[in-house]
């Protein structure tokens, strides 16, 4: 039986916020939580500079792609973190859902990418620190 947790970062364009969240998930949780990553309105490609910006973090994620919402996501998914899309995000009971209020790093430079990529990195640690029991 699958036990592992599984999280579904959702933001309108999946290009920045939730990219990095799941790039972030993937790698501090090494493995022991699935992830899963979609956008209200997919945007043609990554952020470059929250692909720059996880650069520097030694994670790569230039061969991300940005992906649709699907509710198939949604219900394979046992938490839901949305990033500013509001009413888009479809709900469905019995998940938990958590809305992280973050800046939209959409058009800015990597100085102004940085900080958001800091607090998402926080709000990561924080996350596998509820859903993973401590060793």
């Amino acid at each position: 039986m699958n036990t592992k947790p599984s999280v579904l970062f959702v933001c309108v364009h999946n290009a920045g916020r939730s990219q990095m969240a799941a790039a972030y998930l993937h790698h501090l949780a090494e493995g022991r939580i699935e992830v899963r990553s979609a956008g209200s309105m997919p945007a043609d490609q990554v952020n470059p500079a929250a692909v720059e910006a996880m650069r520097e973090e030694g994670i790569d994620m230039s061969a991300e792609i940005p992906k649709i919402l699907t509710t198939q996501a949604v219900q394979d998914s046992d938490m839901v973190i949305t990033m500013g899309c509001g009413d888009t995000c479809p709900i469905f009971p019995g998940k938990r859902y958590e809305d992280w209020k973050l800046e939209d790093p959409a058009g800015q430079g990597l100085e102004a990418v940085r900080p958001i990529r800091d607090e998402i990195r926080a709000r990561i640690q924080a996350l596998i620190g509820q859903l993973l029991p401590q060793r």
